[in-house]
């Protein structure tokens, strides 16, 4: 018959005492080096499992991080989520995942919801809710937020700089001799959203560029309201040689509207995108876009709060995207085409 190890015979065969074993399990232990070594290594040889109840009932833990997030079948928070997981490996802590779908009521429902499971910790991605909501969270427990400044928490806030992301699609526009061009923002309830459009009004303007309100439409970052957008500005007839769209899915959308107008990208125009989801590679042509290291950013966010956890104050800086320049961008066609209508530059 097999014998079940316990946190006790760890301790025995190491030579400490229990509560040291147990400190060490969950990250909090203040030990030298070669005892953590010594413990480590028992629980090695004797194979021991920790029985993750038995230590949340000890110690006050659930050793659950709950993770707000807004639409769990997006691409962009799918990768982020799985950067959180990756962040999470090796720790006794394992995520809990609601959705808030950017309604504010939806997002206090979800964090009521976690805080009520007894989460040890709290990853908010994007959203719509109130700070001083958040900021009621992370009174009781640690708390991070992903592409939002909480005001009070900035130190614990992994923020993008989304207007020089986009100032970086312009600028390249703008070296392939673009003036005329086109931009899909997301919604503005959205600080990200609003950043980035921001960030390209302010690019336009830098560079001399014509800054035309019937060339800015406003999606909602999925698919659809990428396709629906572009569509209207093909409709509406204003030239334009270049699209930007907000983010990776709406720039996806827009190449379907392209295509089903007969325009050629970049050949007729050049279509950019933001996020550098790992799908945009592999679009016909391959998506021109912002890489931001979802994944990364999402790892992150969960090593920050396992440093909060332990009692350790993190270091925060923005993270400032780069552009990836595939082939969905290229020179300004002569002369500029669309649907078989001539466009003209109207400057």
């Amino acid at each position: 018959m097999s014998v079940t190890v316990t946190l006790m015979h760890v301790a025995r065969e190491a030579g400490v005492s229990p509560s040291t074993v147990s400190r060490i399990l969950n990250g909090t232990a203040n030990v030298t080096p070669d005892k953590r070594e010594r413990v480590e290594a028992v629980i090695q040889r004797l194979n021991f499992t920790p029985n993750v109840q038995a230590q949340a009932l000890a110690n006050g833990r659930s050793f659950s991080v709950g993770v707000l997030t807004q639409n769990i079948s997006s691409p962009f928070y799918g990768e982020t989520l799985a950067g959180i997981e990756r962040g999470l490996e090796g720790s006794l802590y394992y995520p809990l995942v609601v959705s808030g779908h950017w309604q504010a009521e939806q997002e206090q429902q979800a964090l009521d919801l976690l805080m009520r499971r007894r989460v040890d910790a709290m990853i908010v991605l994007g959203g719509v809710i109130e700070d001083e909501a958040l900021q009621q969270v992370a009174e009781r427990v640690p708390l991070v937020a992903v592409g939002r400044n909480v005001l009070g928490l900035t130190e614990r806030c992994v923020l993008i700089d989304n207007r020089e992301g986009i100032r970086q699609v312009v600028r390249h526009l703008a070296e392939l001799g673009h003036r005329e061009v086109a931009y899909i923002s997301g919604l503005e309830t959205q600080q990200d959203a609003v950043e980035r459009r921001e960030g390209f009004e302010e690019a336009m303007r830098e560079l001399g560029l014509p800054l035309r309100p019937t060339l800015m439409r406003r999606g909602d970052y999925t698919e659809a309201s990428g396709e629906q957008e572009a569509s209207d500005l093909l409709r509406s007839g204003v030239p334009f040689s270049a699209l930007v769209c907000a983010n990776d899915q709406m720039a996806l959308g827009a190449r379907l509207a392209l295509y089903r107008r007969g325009m050629r990208v970049p050949e007729d125009v050049s279509l950019t995108g933001f996020d550098d989801l790992f799908s945009s590679r592999y679009t016909t042509p391959p998506l021109t876009t912002v890489h931001q290291a979802v994944n990364e950013l999402g790892q992150q966010a969960a090593e920050t709060v396992l440093s909060l956890l332990a009692g350790d104050l993190p270091h925060m800086t923005p993270y400032v995207p780069r552009l990836i320049v595939r082939e969905s961008t290229g020179p300004v066609p002569h002369p500029l085409t669309a649907g078989g209508l001539l466009m003209h530059d109207s400057s």
